[in-house]
């Protein structure tokens, strides 16, 4: 873990530079304020000395639990709620209250090694995202992989939860059908 701990830090050292000349943004979500203390100023400056900053943003996750997120939005809420009287929550005001609530969802998801589960990633915000699924393993995914992923999700039809319209007309058929054979 220290090994780790280590190389995020250089990490966040060595590109802060380069996020300052290229106008990118860091976000971090999690509850990264958790790490090592050293680790954590080290984010806490890269993070606020990019605040500014109007291109890119930069989004890592760093402490992330998705089911953690939703507890501390709750908890946001039930705060705001003692405060000014918040009395009702729908799906809108809870989104605006976890870690990037001022972002959009993502469009499309990709898993590398061929792991066909979430692992407790964005579970509110993946609601309606496409995932593209890959055997290759992160280290070796290049740009021909990433390009294959966004060629393949430019040639699905997204639904957002509903049917495609093939499958609308059949359902509908489906009742109808249903419905002719209850009433002989």
């Amino acid at each position: 873990m220290d090994f780790l701990m280590r190389l995020l830090r250089q990490y966040v050292r060595r590109e802060l530079d380069y996020m300052r000349r290229n106008n990118v943004r860091l976000r971090v979500i999690g509850r990264w304020q958790e790490l090592p203390a050293g680790v954590a100023a080290d984010v806490a400056r890269a993070v606020e000395e990019t605040s500014a900053n109007t291109g890119l943003q930069l989004v890592v996750a760093l402490n992330y639990s998705a089911r953690a997120e939703l507890v501390d939005a709750v908890q946001r809420l039930l705060e705001e709620s003692r405060s000014n009287g918040l009395t009702r929550v729908d799906e809108a005001t809870l989104a605006a209250h976890l870690y990037a609530g001022d972002l959009p969802d993502p469009d499309l998801l990709i898993r590398t090694s061929g792991e066909m589960r979430l692992s407790n990633f964005l579970l509110w915000q993946l609601a309606y995202t496409e995932i593209w699924v890959t055997e290759t393993l992160w280290p070796d995914f290049s740009t021909r992989h990433l390009l294959q992923a966004i060629l393949d999700f430019q040639q699905r039809e997204r639904r957002y939860g509903g049917l495609s319209p093939e499958e609308a007309r059949a359902e509908r058929k489906a009742r109808a059908l249903g419905g002719a054979l209850l009433h002989r």
